[in-house]
């Protein structure tokens, strides 16, 4: 069958045209306007980013990317990359370039260099990438055979290249673009010309990575950089990163003397007091609204036998992520990763009905996940953690009002929390998976309905988005993402709807025609990891927790000795009130005292003098703040007790 000798194009606001077969995005756009073409950097052809330059050969509905739109900033940043790849071959010539993806905030590229780099060498590469941009070369890009290109980088010295060219399937277009005499192998697409990029790039540091992440193999230099449609938004990043590197929760952990980790036990917390304390005050919390929501609690063995675990469908899908043991008998025995099979056991722990169902249980479950050392990092990404992970045992005509009762749990609990501004994300089926897709289908129709629901219940509120082949081996999921104080996301919360594992490990309920049925197993966690959410909420507040939260209250502080007596019968009561208190009668400048519990982020200090004990009265400083304000020992006490109520008892 011949080719159509022209092709329908349809715009975004639905009006169409007809173009010769092969016409490329840029004369189209030279055809309605000039202006239009000068703008546009990309098109999408039906919804895939594409050169600007690429021949139109079939109908299509088009739309030109200009470089302000959001589509266009990962665009910016692959070029980024190329660019900075050539400005380091030309300050380093004989440096081989490996590979330059675009990530999270950025880009990165890796490079093999006989000298390490030097802190000097970045502003020196930021320059050259400026000259480079400057210049506004074209991107152009070409189709190579494989032999062309393994000869021409062979003669280069480029063999990372080679082993890139040679990984390519076949059949594979392999393309080369070029920006000027520059080129390198990549798939694209790329914007029209570096000028494109802008001036809103920053290289952000070094740092040693693998070849393809295979520490059996070469190691390389990688350089990390980030860029932006605008340099208001460079410098709102920059401002961002500044923050959150005064935020870092494992340096205010240690300010705060909340937590520390060690070498003997990699990815795994010891807990001081302090942190303890905070640690169960959220659990305090969760048990609290767990009850009130109907919720059992439970709990499980840390430790099961494999053959468990490959009933549960664990070991085949997740068990490079499982700590195991053999014990002298031959018995290979797990550290559970996650606390649904034990509760499967608990649900066939005597013969239920439909009538016991929904069955909601709960448990403060410690599960273990290797991670790789390079992963770990603070509170963040641990190996050993708690969940406050629950299983709701239903039937099919209960997903709905089940899913859409723990959304509502899980916006109140992090409104509580202080976070508002939030993105939920239905991730659907992997490639690796248990179960039929009939059952699939089943349960991603059930997320999407309740997905939907939530979203005309908030009137669009909530903001949502579908990540395809992002769920679990076992199930789909919503995920909960919290926006923090200085607009990082942070996913937490997830519901997950399950039509496999319960039917796996032989459960089952008696219907109403007193039949066999399977149970779903919604699994559920809200905090998700407690370790993690702690880190969270430091980051979130700057170790300045609200008073209902902080792990060390109030600490009182006689500014003489003489008011020692008072100080204590103030921590006595403040104590009785149920404050977390503690007193401070170090024959100390008060001044000392009071800059000494603010660096340790103390909510509020209480300072007594002569006067105040003669008076019975107290002075309050607050954390940031150099104002006093006195009130009498009964005012304060009735203040402080109604602060530190936690909010759902109020």
């Amino acid at each position: 069958m011949s080719e159509a000798s022209e092709v329908t194009i349809t715009f975004p606001d639905g009006k169409s045209r007809q173009v010769a077969a092969g016409t490329t995005g840029l004369e189209i756009a030279k055809e309605i306007s000039p202006s239009l073409a000068k703008r546009t950097v990309a098109m999408t052809l039906n919804g895939v980013l594409s050169d600007l330059a690429d021949p139109i050969k079939q109908d299509a509905e088009i739309k030109f990317v200009a470089r302000t739109d959001p589509e266009a900033l990962e665009l910016i940043r692959h070029d980024a990359a190329h660019v900075m790849a050539e400005a380091v071959q030309a300050l380093w010539p004989g440096t081989q370039v490996t590979i330059g993806p675009v990530i999270e905030n950025g880009f990165f590229y890796d490079f093999a260099k006989a000298e390490p780099f030097e802190p000097d060498d970045i502003p020196k590469i930021e320059k050259k990438m400026a000259e480079i941009i400057q210049k506004n070369a074209p991107f152009t890009k070409e189709f190579w055979s494989r032999d062309d290109a393994k000869t021409f980088f062979r003669d280069k010295g480029e063999l990372f290249k080679i082993e890139l060219v040679d990984a390519i399937p076949e059949g594979e277009d392999l393309k080369i673009y070029k920006q000027g005499e520059w080129l390198d192998l990549c798939r694209g697409p790329h914007m029209t010309s570096t000028g494109a990029i802008g001036k809103a790039f920053k290289l952000m540091k070094f740092a040693g990575a693998y070849w393809r992440g295979d520490s059996t193999k070469p190691q390389l230099q990688r350089i990390y950089g980030t860029a932006w449609a605008s340099e208001d938004d460079l410098k709102a990043y920059l401002h961002q990163i500044e923050e959150a590197e005064k935020r870092d929760h494992r340096r205010l952990g240690r300010e705060m003397d909340l937590f520390h980790f060690q070498e003997e036990a990699p990815g795994s917390v010891f807990w001081h007091p302090k942190g303890w304390t905070l640690f169960q005050t959220l659990i305090g919390y969760m048990r609290r609204a767990q009850q009130r929501a109907g919720y059992t609690e439970v709990n499980s063995p840390d430790m099961m036998e494999k053959h468990f675990w490959e009933l549960s469908g664990h070991w085949e899908n997740y068990g490079e992520n499982m700590f195991t043991t053999t014990l002298p008998d031959e018995r290979v025995f797990c550290c559970k990763p996650m606390n649904c099979p034990g509760h499967v056991q608990i649900y066939k722990h005597g013969l239920k009905s439909y009538r016991d169902l929904p069955l909601k249980i709960a448990e403060f479950g410690k599960v273990h996940r290797y991670e790789p050392s390079g992963a770990l990092h603070g509170l963040l990404r641990v190996r050993h953690f708690t969940q406050d992970d629950a299983h709701i045992f239903c039937t099919e005509d209960q997903i709905k009002d089940e899913c859409l009762k723990i959304n509502d749990l899980m916006l109140a609990i992090y409104k509580d929390f202080g976070f508002e501004d939030i993105f939920i994300k239905l991730s659907t089926r992997p490639e690796k998976r248990v179960g039929s897709d009939e059952l699939w289908d089943k349960a991603e129709a059930a997320l999407s309905d309740v997905l939907e629901e939530v979203k005309r219940a908030s009137n669009g509120r909530v903001k949502t988005a579908l990540q395809p082949g992002e769920g679990a081996f076992y199930g789909p999921k919503l995920e909960y993402v919290l926006r923090d104080a200085i607009g990082r996301e942070w996913q937490c919360g997830t519901t997950q709807v399950d039509f496999n594992l319960a039917g796996r490990l032989g459960a089952f309920y008696i219907d109403e025609n007193s039949e066999k049925k399977t149970p779903v197993m919604i699994h559920r966690a809200m905090f998700g990891s407690l370790e993690r959410f702690t880190g969270i909420l430091i980051e979130n507040f700057a170790g300045h927790f609200p008073l209902w939260l902080a792990p060390l209250q109030v600490v009182v502080a006689p500014i003489v000795s003489d008011a020692n007596d008072y100080a204590l019968d103030v921590v006595e009561k403040l104590r009785a009130a149920g404050l977390r208190v503690e007193s401070d009668l170090r024959n100390e400048k008060i001044n000392y005292k009071v800059r000494e519990h603010s660096l340790a982020k103390v909510p509020v200090i209480v300072v007594v003098g002569k006067r105040e004990a003669e008076e019975r009265k107290v002075s309050i400083r607050r954390l940031g703040s150099q104002a006093q304000t006195v009130l009498t020992l009964d005012e304060a006490l009735a203040s402080l007790k109604d602060e530190a109520t936690p909010p759902d008892l109020r």
